[in-house]
């Protein structure tokens, strides 16, 4: 449907408009090359469309402002970690407060009751501790969950993304094997002998690996979304929890991304029931911070242990992770932002989204589609795939690069590495509105 050459000539004229208006972001690009390695603090940045990433001066509720002065409609808002809007101010008066008052002092402060409270009230599981990334508490979790069955694997869902933890960057190769997912660097085992990999909405086949009987936890997002949003099947929710408790096999729930789906993200929205549950990023508004939860019974089979004398040396901590600083930030944030009436406001947004990128792509007569989640939406060059592996196979890196950078030259960032945008309560119908217009011309553009 869409004419190659066509889209490499757009690309290249958008690539040259794009150096004509950030001449101050190429310098900065030109300078960090000295020092930096890939020339940005984090290689990912690299992923932004443009021969070099736009640096950013300053960003406030659902809008960035580049070095060069360009304003910019962000849905990418921070890949969740700003789903609270950039620059909450309740986050950013409780963050100055506490660093003037001292942010880590490897003790607790009178933040964390109230953390743990509010955590336990909107995920419905009693037992809570603080990580400094998602990642870290991704990492505790399996590592819990292997001491607690006393069973050496976990199994993951193909194609999925749960942060750098070594055992989840699997997948299954053509021929069903469990091999490193691609661009992985340097596994530190072969994740054949660690890892047990099930596609997504595949109820038999967990079925079939479960029962060998090795699998300590299946850890897995509600709807995986780092592929695109894939949304369970009916059904499938219930099924994965029949059967992780008839094999025995703890059930973590990583609402890292999903908690676009409500207050307590997809777990209280749909009435999920996880033994363990994971959620980071958006809730300390900017602060790195994550935190786990358990039930009351994993709690007590983890209570000896937890608090035994080698608890420091065990995998499970970090020197900052649960300061006061990042306690301090998760109240702020989580009192004043990410609340049912926050939701009110991002989620008809989203759907808004939703309904003028479908409408575009109708009147340009493209194969393609649009999912939602909660305050998240995406587009697909396809129609829905059912699984992350036909996710997988329907990324169009060229086409998608030049939307995104389409659309970064207008006024409106999206995710790197995603079609997808992100809706906060500071965002407005217009904002809305600017996309749909801007992807419409896109279409026009790439189908006349």
């Amino acid at each position: 449907m869409i004419d190659r050459a066509r889209l490499t000539d757009l690309r290249r004229d958008e690539e040259a408009r794009f150096v004509d208006l950030h001449p101050r972001s190429a310098a900065l690009a030109e300078a960090q090359r000295v020092h930096l390695l890939a020339g940005v603090p984090m290689p990912w940045m690299t992923r932004w469309p443009g021969s070099f990433p736009v640096s950013v001066a300053s960003a406030r509720g659902g809008r960035l402002v580049d070095v060069d002065g360009l304003e910019y409609v962000d849905l990418c808002l921070g890949d969740t970690g700003a789903m609270a809007g950039h620059a909450l101010p309740a986050a950013t008066g409780a963050v100055a407060d506490r660093m003037a008052a001292g942010a880590t002092a490897m003790l607790p402060s009178e933040d964390g009751a109230w953390v743990g409270a509010e955590l336990a009230r909107r995920f419905g599981l009693p037992s809570w501790q603080l990580a400094i990334s998602a990642t870290d508490a991704n990492r505790f979790v399996l590592r819990f969950a292997r001491h607690l069955t006393g069973r050496p694997r976990v199994a993951v869902m193909d194609w999925c993304y749960h942060g750098t933890v070594d055992e989840t960057l699997a997948v299954l190769s053509d021929d069903g094997r469990v091999v490193p997912r691609p661009g992985a660097l340097g596994p530190q085992a072969d994740v054949a002998t660690t890892t047990a990999v099930v596609p997504f909405n595949d109820l038999d086949a967990l079925d079939r690996r479960l029962a060998d009987g090795d699998v300590a936890a299946l850890l897995m997002e509600p709807a995986l979304t780092n592929i695109g949003i894939v949304l369970p099947a009916p059904g499938y929710s219930e099924g994965v929890r029949e059967l992780t408790r008839r094999h025995g096999v703890l059930l973590v729930i990583d609402e890292t991304h999903t908690m676009c789906a409500g207050p307590g993200g997809a777990t209280a929205a749909w009435g999920l029931e996880p033994d363990l549950l994971v959620v980071g990023k958006a809730i300390g508004g900017g602060i790195p911070c994550a935190a786990y939860g358990m039930t009351a019974e994993v709690a007590e089979r983890l209570s000896g242990p937890m608090l035994g004398h080698d608890i420091d040396v065990a995998g499970v901590g970090g020197t900052l992770t649960g300061s006061a600083l990042a306690l301090a930030a998760i109240r702020a944030t989580l009192s004043s932002a990410l609340r049912e009436e926050d939701f009110a406001v991002a989620v008809p947004l989203a759907e808004r989204f939703t309904a003028g990128v479908a409408g575009a792509i109708d009147a340009h007569g493209l194969p393609w589609h649009v999912q939602r989640l909660g305050c998240r939406a995406e587009y697909w060059f396809c129609p829905p795939p059912p699984d992350g592996a036909a996710a997988a196979a329907a990324v169009d890196e060229e086409l998608e690069g030049f939307l995104h950078l389409w659309c970064l030259i207008r006024g409106v960032l999206l995710t790197p590495f995603h079609n997808r945008a992100l809706f906060c309560p500071a965002h407005t119908g217009a904002d809305v509105d600017r996309h749909t217009e801007v992807f419409t011309e896109a279409l026009a553009a790439l189908t006349r």
